[in-house]
């Protein structure tokens, strides 16, 4: 029986999205967690983007957001729609034109604090029993 190769050393591979998330890395309070399959990014205990690499509809930038300031960014951003199945979200399709400057852009708007970007995350509650 051939010996197993092993995956120690070897590099682990980047997710197609890291070069957008990673301006807010340096930031103090800058978490990335996984959550259903995408790269979750935090700034101050707020969600702000899910970057998913699936297949459509979920393959680009969701853009957490309340639903109040959703006109206001669908008017800036026009490549930004909500999205098909999780609408209390906008999403950044990957195929949209101006992916790379529109995902830029609402980086940078998170870095300097928008408000209209992101959500406070519902407090984890323990059922018990």
């Amino acid at each position: 029986m051939p010996p197993r190769e092993s995956k120690f050393g070897q590099p682990k591979p980047l997710h197609p999205y890291a070069w957008l998330w990673e301006p807010l890395e340096p930031d103090p309070s800058f978490v990335l967690r996984a959550m259903f399959g995408t790269k979750a990014v935090y700034l101050d205990g707020k969600l702000l983007f899910c970057f998913s690499a699936k297949t459509a509809p979920w393959r680009g930038i969701l853009l957490c957001t309340s639903r109040e300031y959703q006109p206001s960014l669908l008017a800036e951003f026009p490549a930004l729609a909500q999205h098909p199945i999780l609408a209390k979200w906008l999403y950044l399709p990957e195929t949209a034109d101006p992916f790379e400057r529109v995902g830029e852009r609402l980086v940078t708007l998170a870095k300097l604090r928008d408000p209209r970007i992101g959500v406070v995350p519902p407090s984890r509650r323990r059922s018990h029993p």
